[in-house]
């Protein structure tokens, strides 16, 4: 079948389903602990995450620490990365993908 079918590029050898999957960045901004779920399932689905949390940093500083906590879990139970970026942002990323520090 022509799915079979692979190229060979030095000694990995690349399937056309491989070839296809594509990591996707997505930016969002988190107000309220019922917003988590919804970053959960794009880490949960190998997408990157940057989350702007300066609202809610201003706002409500435990349920921060919450969604925070959520997120963390959720990206080591996964074998992912996160990172807060200055105060603002949080990059939050999928298995097999380190954050260089």
């Amino acid at each position: 079948a022509a799915s079979d079918v692979y190229k060979r590029q030095g000694e990995i050898e690349i399937l056309p389903e491989e070839e296809e999957k594509k990591i996707r960045i997505f930016v969002r901004k988190i107000n309220e602990y019922s917003e988590v779920e919804e970053v959960l399932n794009l880490l949960r689905t190998n997408n990157i995450v940057v989350l702007s949390i300066r609202d809610l940093r201003k706002k409500d500083i435990s349920e921060l620490k919450r969604i925070v906590d959520r997120v963390k879990r959720t990206v080591d139970a996964i074998g992912g990365d996160i990172i807060g970026v200055e105060e603002d942002l949080i990059i939050a990323t999928p298995s097999g993908v380190k954050i260089e520090r």
